[in-house]
Formats: C-alpha cells, sequence, structure tokens
C-alpha cells in the first residue's frame, strides 16, 4: 500500500487548531497515551508486589509466609494483571505516543474513542482489582480461568466475576486503542509517507493491531461464556464445552505475546540503528517478517493444549516451530545493524543490546515446549514458568526500557539520569537471571506451577531460595527506575533534552521535546520525506552540500 500523495510534494500546511487542553478529556493522543502508559506503570509496581509475595513464601520448604487461598489469589492477580493491566497497555501505549508522530499525522484518528479506549481500561483495572476488597477475595482460578474451576458451582465468590467484567472492559479498551492507530498509519499519513517509509517501530505496531483486532476478541467472547457459566453452573459440565473454551482463550492467548513483544521489538530497532549511526539492516525483509510473524500467531494455539489429547499435535508444532523462520530474520537484522559499528553504549543501547540475547532464550525454549514430546513432560511445570517469563519479563521488559529511556527526553524534554540508570540496568540483568533461570531447573526436577508449598525432601529448596534472593534483587532494580523517574523530573531544570539529543533518524525526532499539541507547528515543519530514516537523510544530504567541489 502506498500513499496516494507523492514524495515530491511538499508537507502540507499545518492546522492552526488545538484539541481540548483537559487531560482527562483529551483528544491529544500523546496525553491518551502518557496517561495509559503512567496506569500500566503503577499497575506494574503492584504486580510486582504481588510477585515478591509469592516468590518470598517458596524461599523455603514448608513456609506460612501467605495461606493457600492467598496464593492462589496472588498468583491468579499477578498473571491476569500483568498480561490483561500492564504489558499489554504499556506495548499500544509506546504506539498511541509515536505511531501519529512517525508518520507525520497531526492526531490519531477517532481520538475520542481512543479516550473511550483509556477509561474502559481503567475501569477494568479498577473492577479487577477491587476483588481484593470482597468477601470471598480475588479471583484464583489462574489467568487462563480454565472451565469447570472458574464456574460458579466451584468459585462462587464475588472477586471471579469482577475479574470476568473488568477485564472483558480492559480489553476492549484496547481493542479500540489498536483500531484507532492502526487506522492513523494506513490512511493518516504524510505526503510522502508511503507505507515502505514507515519506519521500523510503527510496522510493528501495524503487525501488532493486526493481531489485536483479530485475536481480542475470541477473549471477549470466552469471558462471556465464563459469565454465561456463573449464571448457569450446567453450561460447563459437558466437556465440549471447556475444551471450547480452550481453544476460544488460546486463541487470544497466543497472539497476546506478540503483542506484548512486537512493539519491543521495533523499539530495540529503532535504538539499536540511532546508537549503531546507520538505517536498520533488512528494513524490507524485517518488516515481512513481522507480518508473516502476525498471521503464523493465528494457526500456533493448540500447542497450549497438547495434553488435552484433543487437538492435531503435529500441525500444531509444525506452525509453531515455522516462527522460527520470521523469528531468525529479526534476529539477524538487530544483529546486522550493530556488526561492524561505532556503537554508543548508553542506556537505552544497554537495554537494547540486552534484549537480543534474554528473549532469545525464552524464544528457544517456546520451541521446547511447542514440542509434543517434550510438552507432555514440561507443561505445567516451571520450566513453563521460566520459558514465560524469559519471554516477557527478560524479553519484553528489556525492550520496554530500551524505548522508555530513548523516548522518555521526546515526550518531557527531561533526560534521565544516566547513574542511576545504570543501576536499574545491572540490577535488573542480575535479577531477572537470578529469578527466572533456577525455574528452568525447577521445572526439569518436577516441580508443578502455581503451588504455595513443598516439602523439604523434595529437593527444591536451594534453587527457589536463589530464584527468590533474584526477585528481591528484580525489585531493588524497579526502586532504581522509579527514583531514577523522580530526581529527573525533581530537577527538570537542570536536565533539559534538545529536541533529538540521541541524533535519531524518524519523524518524531524532527519535532520540538516535548512535541506540540498537533506534533508539528510553523517552528518545527515536517521535512522532507524520501525514505524510512528522513533525519539521517538530512543529515547525509547536509554534510555532502558542505563538502568542496
Amino acid at each position: 500500500m502506498t500513499s496516494r500523495l507523492t514524495a515530491t510534494e511538499p508537507p502540507g500546511p499545518q492546522p492552526t487548531h488545538e484539541p481540548p487542553r483537559s487531560w482527562l478529556a483529551s483528544t491529544d493522543h500523546k496525553r491518551i497515551a502518557i496517561l495509559t502508559l503512567g496506569t500500566a506503570l503503577v499497575l506494574l509496581f503492584a504486580m510486582g508486589g504481588l510477585a515478591l509475595a509469592m516468590r518470598t513464601q517458596l524461599a523455603q520448604p514448608d513456609s506460612d509466609f501467605v495461606q493457600n487461598d492467598t496464593y492462589n489469589q496472588l498468583f491468579t492477580m499477578h498473571g491476569s494483571g500483568m498480561i490483561y493491566l500492564v504489558i499489554t497497555p504499556m506495548a499500544l501505549a509506546l504506539g498511541l505516543y509515536l505511531v501519529p508522530l512517525q508518520v507525520g499525522s497531526p492526531t490519531v484518528a477517532a481520538p475520542r474513542t481512543t479516550m473511550l479506549g483509556y477509561w474502559l481500561y481503567v475501569l477494568g483495572a479498577i473492577a479487577v482489582l477491587s476483588g481484593f476488597l470482597t468477601a470471598g477475595g480475588a479471583a484464583k482460578e489462574g489467568w487462563t480461568a480454565y472451565t469447570p474451576l472458574s464456574s460458579a458451582r466451584f468459585a462462587p465468590n464475588v472477586g471471579t466475576d469482577l475479574w470476568i467484567l473488568g477485564n472483558f472492559a480492559s480489553s476492549l479498551g484496547m481493542i479500540l486503542i489498536a483500531g484507532t492507530v492502526l487506522w492513523t498509519v494506513l490512511l493518516k499519513r504524510a505526503r510522502g509517507m508511503t507505507m515502505l517509509r514507515v519506519p521500523v517501530f510503527s510496522w510493528a505496531m501495524v503487525a501488532t493491531n493486526l493481531m489485536v483486532l483479530a485475536a481480542f476478541p475470541s477473549l471477549l467472547i470466552a469471558l462471556g461464556l465464563l459469565a454465561v457459566g456463573r449464571m448457569s453452573p450446567d453450561v460447563f459440565s459437558s466437556n465440549v464445552w471447556n475444551i471450547g473454551y480452550q481453544h476460544l482463550f488460546w486463541f487470544y492467548g497466543h497472539p497476546v505475546v506478540y503483542v506484548m513483544f512486537f512493539p519491543f521489538v521495533g523499539a530495540v530497532a529503532e535504538v539499536l540503528a540511532t546508537f549503531a549511526r546507520r538505517r536498520f539492516f533488512g528494513y524490507k525483509a524485517t518488516v515481512l517478517s513481522l507480518l508473516a510473524f502476525a498471521a503464523l500467531s493465528m494457526s500456533v494455539w493448540g500447542h497450549h493444549m497438547f495434553t488435552t489429547g484433543q487437538v492435531a499435535d503435529d500441525y500444531y508444532s509444525l506452525t509453531s516451530i515455522a516462527l522460527l523462520v520470521p523469528a531468525g530474520i529479526e534476529y539477524f537484522a538487530m544483529l546486522g545493524t550493530i556488526i561492524g559499528a561505532r556503537l554508543r553504549f548508553s542506556v537505552p543501547m544497554l537495554f537494547a543490546l540486552a534484549f537480543i540475547p534474554q528473549f532469545l532464550v525464552g524464544g528457544l525454549t517456546g520451541i521446547m515446549v511447542a514440542t509434543p514430546v517434550l510438552d507432555y513432560q514440561m507443561q505445567d511445570s516451571y520450566f513453563v514458568v521460566a520459558h514465560f517469563h524469559y519471554t516477557l519479563a527478560a524479553g519484553s521488559l528489556f525492550g520496554f526500557f530500551a524505548g522508555f529511556y530513548f523516548w522518555f527526553p521526546k515526550a518531557t524534554g527531561i533526560m534521565l539520569g544516566k547513574g542511576l540508570g545504570h543501576v536499574h540496568f545491572w540490577l535488573m540483568v542480575v535479577g531477572i537471571n537470578a529469578t527466572f533461570l533456577p525455574m528452568f531447573w525447577l521445572g526439569m526436577e518436577g516441580m508443578p506451577r502455581r503451588v504455595a508449598s513443598y516439602l523439604p525432601t523434595d529437593g527444591f529448596g536451594t534453587l527457589n531460595f536463589i530464584s527468590t534472593v533474584g526477585s528481591w534483587v528484580l525489585g531493588v532494580a524497579m526502586l532504581a527506575f522509579a527514583a531514577n523517574l523522580v530526581v529527573s523530573i525533581v530537577r527538570r531544570r537542570t536536565r533539559r533534552a534538545a529536541d533529538n539529543p540521541w541524533e535519531a533518524h524518524t519523524l518524531e525526532w524532527a519535532t520540538s521535546s516535548p512535541p506540540p499539541p498537533l506534533n508539528f507547528d510553523a517552528a518545527h515543519p515536517l521535512p522532507p520525506i524520501t525514505s524510512f530514516t528522513p533525519l539521517l537523510d538530512l543529515r547525509r544530504k547536509h554534510v555532502k552540500d558542505r563538502e568542496p567541489t
């Protein structure tokens, strides 16, 4: 798809009207994105606190730090909260802020719909968390809410009803945000911004939003089926309905992993290219791989159901392993960008470089659990917990922080501190690996997931203790990040950022820091767009013009 306007046409006049200035009813995509991201960061700390409570419980055998029922609530709310309320909104918020800027649009398409998506997300989060305040406690059936355990017969508590309602609302909000961002990149690009000049990050958001629109409605149907089962428990007395629910859930449940991953692949791509001082290697191949990856992601859900005996093992194993091809293209594109380059090891670059091996562990172990003969052994063990967390905690979070440190000066006009940034990075590297690496061995030695205690004779004590120490190191890393935010904002007068402090390549860096309400104005007009790195083109042209003839 190409723009109807050619690259040779000059940028059009800048709009003179401004969107409403109120934060809570804003039509400015940047403010909606900051609200979404800020809410998700608060919830990240809350869900991290639940994880620390679980790891403290498991540090020693026969621990009584929390009771079994409380532990069930903790792992349910931590898992579902991280997926529905933290990582997914963080990923989509990053796209909501950056995509209009990167494609040269003054606004996001349907901004009021976008704001409605944010408020559905907030109300959904409040509903889910309010389960802790009910007499029966919060939901305790796990983030998958498998039936019939989540039916009213086995889970009569109101907390489960609130969990269903809240996740339905928040997921509907994510669909609305994804739809408006996709609409923006497809139909509201600036003159000269053809689809093959759209930056890598925005292409990652195209693939992400396509998956949201294709897969998230399946979750809404599954949650609606759960709601019916809460009112009529006999619905799930038949195994047909129970297996049907799993198909609906996992049709959402596997693509959502890539929804929580693709935006951060795009962020890492932009960071690597900027600090390698070159264009991203293999741009077109990467674009095709993102689209192929998104398409394949819709065909692999059954590998989560091998042990049910109700799916075609060979088919789902084949499609799952086929994901190695587009993933390999993306990995080699990242390596091709940095090999031979004169790298600048700033804080965003450190997180971007760490992202590559961290997520590689999650990806390769994902192929293992997508192989039926291995999955039968590892299913519902701590091996799966380790794999999943290397994908999202070790992978997505490193990619997120690479993007956060990179674009924070653009969004706020403030530079984050280098010292605390390095403390945050190194503590996170140690904490992530100390927490999750031992879980692979725990799983292979037979420790089941979702258990609140174990016996001294099981032999799990040492590895669990190391994992718990690692989780607290990770907690300290997050405190260093929070301290960096607070200190930088307090000292904002001495940490002012230039419009393009990193000498980056894409359109968002052509405007002020922070950008004006409509992104570009007379003082910061759109530059000519001749590739997916227009600012790099301008710098090279300037250098060439200054060369003696």
